[in-house]
């Protein structure tokens, strides 16, 4: 079942709202605003990028400056360290990557099952632009025995290349558990700014970052070499009194656009005012409060060991399936074709 819970603009009491991802356009009407030449912060030349890391970076220094909300991650890194204490397993060395400020390292700071933890970043924000800019992992073959990460890697441009060095620093045995937001992350806003933009322009432009399926999270990790990879979703529904209180939320997250195709241009004031009257007429609940989904996509694999499970070869099985059920078995007539 969806986790659904209030936004601080609710009453008095009513909880915080959660962590979000990447959106927006900017317009003089919008508490939210894109990267933008006025804001001096510009794609980033060289190869073609999915993601402008300059502008995540000024995204949250924006957000330090305004206070960060740092719900959604705060509710990870809970999560994160009950998920550890169900591995019957004890981590000299742990490394955190990516994760953009201190919740994950305070959940995890004295946890039975990790002797140290390091964070992979500069040290004043233990982020991972260096690695999106497309610098190597800085960390050795075969290092550490840990590697964790909360709401980071869904903003990685090359991510099958990230777990690929992932892989290479873990040691034998070494598990990767790491958060960040799937697929159907902020889903009505995506709907909505698609036919507001239709609408009121004649068509579409990237506006909500495009995020990783389960299925294909999933292949990620056997493609990077990872042993016994699990995936599975948290679903988070918040509700907030309308869409501009999400859209003040989201800049406290530094979680405005940071797509490297991103329209330049102010966002139109009738786009703006058609995605508020779509998201209301879709998304809204019966008191007038309007939702937004948020998907956190758990991922888990293990450096490979002779310790670890394996499948069976084809052929050497040593019961039958029949005699197990107890099932009578039947041979189908058979006529070549």
């Amino acid at each position: 079942m969806p986790d659904t819970r209030q936004s601080p603009h609710m009453p008095a009491g009513a909880e915080p709202p959660a962590d979000a991802v990447a959106v927006a356009g900017r317009a003089a009407s919008a508490p939210f605003a894109a990267a933008s030449p006025a804001s001096g912060v510009a794609p980033e030349d060289g190869p073609h990028r999915v993601f402008d890391a300059a502008a995540l970076a000024a995204h949250r220094r924006r957000a330090l400056a305004l206070g960060p909300e740092p719900f959604l991650l705060e509710r990870v890194a809970e999560d994160l360290a009950d998920r550890l204490s169900a591995v019957n397993r004890r981590f000299a060395l742990a490394a955190d990557i990516g994760t953009p400020s201190g919740e994950l390292r305070r959940a995890l700071a004295g946890h039975p099952a990790i002797d140290q933890l390091v964070a992979v970043g500069p040290a004043e924000r233990a982020d991972i632009d260096a690695v999106m800019a497309g610098e190597a992992l800085p960390l050795a073959p075969g290092s550490v025995d840990l590697v964790v990460s909360a709401l980071a890697l869904q903003t990685i441009d090359d991510l099958p290349g990230l777990l690929a060095q992932i892989r290479r620093a873990l040691k034998p045995d070494g598990l990767l558990l790491a958060a960040l937001f799937g697929a159907g992350t902020l889903a009505e806003l995506r709907e909505s700014f698609a036919i507001a933009e239709s609408e009121t322009t004649g068509g579409i432009s990237p506006r909500v970052a495009p995020f990783a399926d389960l299925r294909d999270l999933g292949g990620l990790l056997q493609r990077a070499g990872l042993a016994l990879p699990v995936t599975d979703i948290d679903r988070v529904v918040v509700r907030y009194a309308d869409p501009l209180a999400l859209f003040a939320d989201l800049r406290r997250m530094g979680a405005t656009n940071p797509l490297a195709d991103r329209l330049r241009t102010p966002l139109r004031r009738a786009t703006l005012t058609r995605l508020l009257e779509v998201y209301a007429e879709r998304f809204a609940d019966p008191d007038g409060r309007v939702r937004a989904t948020f998907e956190i996509a758990w991922i888990s694999g293990w450096a490979p060991h002779e310790s670890q499970q394996q499948p069976l070869r084809p052929g050497s099985a040593k019961a039958r399936l029949a005699d197990a059920l107890k099932a009578t078995e039947r041979r189908l007539p058979f006529e070549p074709g």
